[in-house]
């Protein structure tokens, strides 16, 4: 799943960094021959071990990491971590070079957007024994985020923390316009309505919300409030008719200027927090993470809280905010496993964790660390967490190979209809024809 950003544009060279990985040597047998072994068949080190990881985040995750892989060390010492870690952007490019040159980390934290993907290309260890017999223990995460890592029932990724689609407001700026916060619940007709009061409230000078017309999570949780779905299988679950309804009905929002301009939605299309229109000022409300949360907070004075996304929570499911796979072809398969076992079901890791990628994976490292929170958004994600977990519904498949071009193609439909460059339908048109070549590719 995806990740530190809201919705980036995927800005990765899909077919150079697949390419690479499938002609490693790792996957074609110029390494131990590992790849394709069980568990049982890989040889346990008896020696000093070094584990490549490589994620994506900022300085915040960067210690964080660093320390409960430190104290990883610690409870093993022959057990050492050569680390690596950049932003989201370029991330996959830069593992693509890694494995160009021989060298991909043994451990990695990854985004829904691919998982899929890899793991058809068999370049992720399959963790389904290591999750089967308990050595990697899931009994504390929730049966469907645990799901939410599996393609084809094999587990290729476990979620390094949980999150929500949320709807993310400036409560500051409601309480001096005198209006109602948004709530839990909200149809996205009343929301839209809602929007639009509040840009007349502030005399037009700030938008209600953000335009999510190319939002894929938005689209998505608005399809299975419908008893849709973004994917069935390897084909897009719904139909043209549904994707017209949702670029028409956002038409409308900005006909009764419920959104802001063109040109402001397309900056915070880029994804970067800094440039979501809720913490620029342009916006009351902007649809992100709930993981974000508290770091959309540090980049505004103005107070911000979250709710879940418009429509039925029951449309939410557990997502995982990334994972932490393993290559297939890494010489300590078992090692990578029991490190994955530890940053998801260690309580001390878990504290040292925090919420910076999200809620724990475990229910019970959760519970601990949700316990010792005092920032306030940090506490109001957490919140917010445990409000959908009993409303959410149930998990579907990992995204099909070709998501990421889908989300790209959403994006381009919704900018061409937002600058006039062409009709809904005639984007919508467009945007199933080139979305279902790219899943079938």
């Amino acid at each position: 799943m995806p990740a530190a950003q809201s919705v980036p544009r995927p800005g990765l060279d899909r077919r150079r960094l697949l390419g690479a990985l499938a002609g490693l040597p790792l996957l074609g047998g110029g390494l131990p021959a590992l790849a394709g072994c069980s568990p049982e068949e890989a040889a346990v080190d008896d020696g000093p071990v070094e584990l490549s990881v490589f994620w994506w985040g900022g300085d915040r995750r960067a210690a964080a990491t660093e320390q409960a892989l430190r104290l990883y060390s610690q409870q093993n010492p022959r057990v050492s971590f050569r680390v690596t870690w950049q932003g989201l952007s370029g991330y996959y490019d830069r593992l693509a070079t890694q494995a160009t040159g021989g060298n991909p980390p043994d451990l990695f934290q990854i985004d829904d957007t691919l998982l899929a993907e890899y793991a058809g290309r068999d370049i992720l260890l399959d963790l389904s024994p290591y999750a089967t017999d308990g050595r990697i223990d899931l009994r504390e995460v929730p049966a469907q985020l645990a799901r939410y890592g599996q393609v084809d029932e094999r587990t290729v990724g476990v979620a390094a923390a949980q999150t929500s689609a949320a709807l993310v407001f400036n409560r500051a700026l409601l309480r001096r316009l005198g209006q109602p916060e948004p709530r839990t619940g909200m149809s996205w007709k009343e929301y839209v309505a809602w929007a639009a009061r509040v840009t007349r409230a502030s005399g037009n000078r700030v938008a209600g919300t953000m335009d999510a017309s190319g939002d894929y999570r938005a689209l998505w949780l608005w399809l299975r409030g419908q008893g849709s779905e973004m994917y069935r299988g390897r084909q897009l679950g719904f139909s043209s008719a549904e994707l017209l309804d949702w670029f028409e009905f956002w038409e409308v929002a900005r006909f009764g200027r419920a959104t802001p301009s063109a040109a402001l939605v397309e900056q915070a299309d880029s994804g970067e927090l800094a440039r979501q229109l809720v913490v620029t000022g342009h916006t009351a409300a902007s649809f992100a993470w709930s993981h974000q949360l508290p770091e959309l907070q540090r980049l505004t004075d103005d107070e911000l809280a979250a709710v879940a996304f418009p429509g039925t929570p029951a449309a939410q499911w557990p997502r995982a905010s990334m994972y932490w796979a393993g290559f297939q072809g890494t010489r300590h398969q078992e090692v990578v496993a029991n490190v994955i076992d530890f940053l998801t079901t260690n309580v001390a890791a878990g504290r040292l964790l925090g919420v910076e990628r999200g809620l724990n994976a475990s229910k019970q490292v959760r519970s601990f660390v949700a316990g010792e929170l005092t920032d306030r958004s940090e506490k109001r994600m957490a919140a917010l967490g445990a409000e959908l977990d009993g409303l959410a519904g149930p998990s579907p498949a990992p995204p099909p190979k070709g998501h990421a071009k889908v989300r790209t193609l959403l994006i381009d439909a919704a900018e061409s209809i937002r600058g006039k460059r062409s009709g809904a339908r005639t984007a919508t048109s467009r945007f199933m024809a080139q979305a279902n070549a790219a899943l079938a590719s």
